[in-house]
């Protein structure tokens, strides 16, 4: 029951901002599925935002360093 308490407010998040609203999927085949499909989509934004910090450390490192003028 703990396992679940702290599962369902992920997954109430997930749903609600990704448009998963209702599981049009029947029994349990498709409680498991939805269950799925949430996970699958948690998963794909953490890999996006951590894409998204690689491209700016790779930018960051290429781009050209300001030089000093001598004073």
């Amino acid at each position: 029951m703990r396992r679940r308490s702290a599962i369902e407010p992920v997954i109430g998040h997930l749903k609600e901002d990704h448009r998963m609203d209702r599981n049009y999927l029947a029994h349990r085949q498709g409680d498991a599925a939805n269950a799925i499909l949430a996970a699958a989509g948690y998963n794909f934004r953490r890999l996006l935002r951590w894409l998204k910090f690689l491209l700016r450390l790779v930018i960051h490192a290429l781009s050209p360093r300001p030089r000093l003028l001598p004073a």
